[in-house]
């Protein structure tokens, strides 16, 4: 593959705003003075450790330990190669690349073709929708309430009837019959290579970040032999587990709302009529039961750290729709957000709600939403004669499990008390048996981590070592100036004196893992250049490097920029008037060493004064 210069590199990563991507798959807040925080996208935790710098298009996580620049999140988080990230990052700007053999390349990589190929397949399908053939899919959105305006903004399309027409359409555009498969537009069988959707009204299916990656498609037609509904297989770009359609559209609203909701539904045609009646923050699952990553996506965008945020499911009335919010509440402990479940009357989704009652009753729905817990519990006894007293006890040990696994303990007793009164039981009685149900289970409950395991270094058996981090630091005066000195120089290195900057960071620091950051730091071959931090960051020696990536984003002690450039300035002051210092105590002791009128003796006394004079003046500017 062409190799992108380095200058154009530079270029995009300068112009990119590393937040606003970050911020397409996380809930960004503010942490301080030029920094942000939020959920880490890297691994499952309850309290924000991920930072984002913009200033500097740096992140770091201060829990999983995860950083890097831009091109690096892209890269982790799509599994994409470092030139299709620069790639991709050049398009969002309309940055022309060029490469080393010294013209344009167009983007041959895999997982670029991928995306390629399935924005090409929409723009193909909606085309598709206005054609005559269409009619069945134009008149299925009509009868549902849903106008070309609706259909436009989710992309609706249709896939033509017959055998190869969206095939041949795509081929001519260049892609092959090898990367059609490989995104899940065509299939193979005993006639050949074949549209996979074919008579159907067919919904795109986007990332967070917009991006087509595959699609839902409706059956229209009476001879169609395939299920109801077909979606997009597994391709490399398309984790059914993972995604969550309708969640490009919803995110803004999602992560803006006060509180932070997500009404979560069960179909295309739902997320489109909760949209239009004002419900913008509806997503759904495509073909899949909610689940676990679907959480960790949700919790991400939503910024859920603490219990202000709610999720609502909206359920139909049937056995399977109760059944799904029941699978739902099994992960319900892994949001902070408050969960609640919401049925239409007469068992309606919202669809239909909407056609038969009006935006109004869809947006009602927020209004009657019970919490899940109370859900479940009513799910639960209503398989019991609670006018009997053997129903009433095969009720309470049906549902004890359901209040044990609260693991909120100011919730539990509400809801044991809530129990009580559905079975007219005594309290204490109820309490007893959660209790039980409680010990009858595992004995590590699912926020417990498992004990860590000490890692072995692969090449020499011996235990490796861990990593240097803030946390681990002794906590001397000597220490707090250095590490503080170190923390402006990354981050507002580019606006201090360099000459100055680079006199305070010329001598060795006290503390080793500090000192092996300052190396990097003073090594820097240009610290106004827009990328530097990242460069010196990397090429910190481990077990230091995390290191260097934490004093990079901890906010910085400052009320503001000025604040913390000045802060900056006077700690380097500082560092240099530290090394006068300990520079004069070893001449005065040298001195004592030497014969006064000897050569030596008065070059160690001509550097005293010069230090002296260094000092006064630094302690007078």
């Amino acid at each position: 593959m062409p190799r992108i210069r380095q200058a154009d590199v530079d270029e995009v990563k300068a112009r990119t705003n590393i937040a606003d991507i970050v911020g397409e798959r996380v809930a960004l807040k503010s942490a301080g003075v030029g920094s942000l925080k939020g959920l880490c996208p890297f691994h499952d935790e309850k309290s924000p450790s991920f930072h984002v710098r913009p200033q500097v298009g740096y992140y770091h996580c201060f829990g999983c330990g995860e950083s890097g620049d831009v091109y690096s999140f892209l890269r982790e988080m799509d599994h994409v190669s470092f030139t299709e990230a620069v790639e991709r990052l050049a398009g969002r700007i309309g940055y022309a690349l060029h490469y080393e053999d010294g013209g344009s390349a167009p983007e041959t990589s895999g997982r670029s073709r991928l995306y390629a190929a399935n924005t090409a397949a929409a723009e193909y399908f909606r085309g598709q929708l206005l054609t005559a053939d269409a009619e069945a899919g134009r008149r299925f959105l009509g009868e549902r309430g849903f106008d070309a305006g609706a259909a436009a903004h989710f992309g609706v399309g249709f896939a033509p009837r017959g055998w190869d027409k969206m095939l041949k359409a795509l081929t001519a555009q260049g892609f092959t019959r090898d990367e059609l498969s490989a995104a899940g537009l065509v299939s193979t069988g005993q006639r050949g290579v074949y549209d996979r959707f074919r008579g159907r009204l067919v919904w795109p299916i986007r990332d967070v970040s917009g991006q087509t990656i595959g699609f839902g498609a409706r059956k229209l037609f009476d001879d169609d032999q395939g299920p109801k509904y077909l979606n997009t297989p597994e391709t490399p770009i398309y984790k059914k587990a993972q995604v969550l359609y309708g969640l490009d559209l919803a995110k803004r609203d999602i992560s803006r709302g006060d509180p932070r909701r997500v009404v979560v539904v069960e179909g295309y045609t739902d997320v489109m009529a909760c949209h239009i009646a004002g419900l913008t923050t509806a997503i759904a699952t495509c073909g899949t039961a909610f689940g676990t990553d679907h959480i960790k996506v949700l919790r991400r965008v939503m910024g859920d750290d603490n219990a202000s945020g709610e999720v609502v499911f909206t359920f139909d009335g049937d056995e399977a729709g109760q059944k799904a919010a029941l699978r739902a509440f099994t992960e319900d402990d892994r949001f902070n957000a408050q969960t609640f479940v919401a049925v239409a009357p007469d068992g309606l989704d919202p669809c239909d709600l909407r056609l038969q009652r009006g935006d109004a009753a869809v947006r009602s729905l927020m209004e009657t939403k019970q919490p899940m817990f109370e859900f479940a519990i009513d799910r639960k006894l209503s398989g019991f004669d609670l006018s009997t007293v053997e129903g009433r006890v095969g009720a309470l040990r049906a549902a004890a499990p359901i209040v044990a696994e609260i693991r909120d303990r100011l919730l539990r007793p509400g809801y044991e008390r809530v129990l009580a009164r559905r079975l007219g039981m005594d309290p204490t009685e109820v309490h007893n048996e959660v209790e039980r149900a409680s010990r009858g289970g595992s004995q590590t409950t699912r926020h417990e981590s498992p004990r860590p395991e000490v890692t072995i270094d692969p090449m020499t058996g011996a235990p490796a070592v861990a990593p240097v981090t803030l946390a681990s630091l002794p906590r001397t005066a000597d220490v707090a100036v250095e590490r503080d000195a170190l923390m402006g120089a990354l981050q507002y290195g580019h606006q201090i004196d360099q000459a100055l900057l680079g006199r305070a960071l010329g001598s060795p620091f006290r503390t080793p893992g500090l000192d092996a950051v300052r190396e990097a730091v003073a090594a820097a071959p240009d610290r106004t250049r827009a990328g530097w931090v990242t460069d010196a960051v990397n090429s910190v020696r481990e077990p230091y490097r995390s290191l260097a990536g934490e004093l990079l984003m901890t906010p910085f002690p400052a009320r503001n920029e000025a604040g913390a450039v000045a802060s900056t300035t006077d700690l380097a002051r500082r560092l240099i008037m530290r090394s006068l210092e300990h520079e004069k105590q070893e001449l005065l002791g040298a001195v004592q060493r030497v014969p006064a009128d000897s050569d030596g003796g008065r070059a160690l006394r001509m550097r005293l004064r010069d230090i002296d004079v260094e000092r006064q003046r630094f302690a007078e500017s």
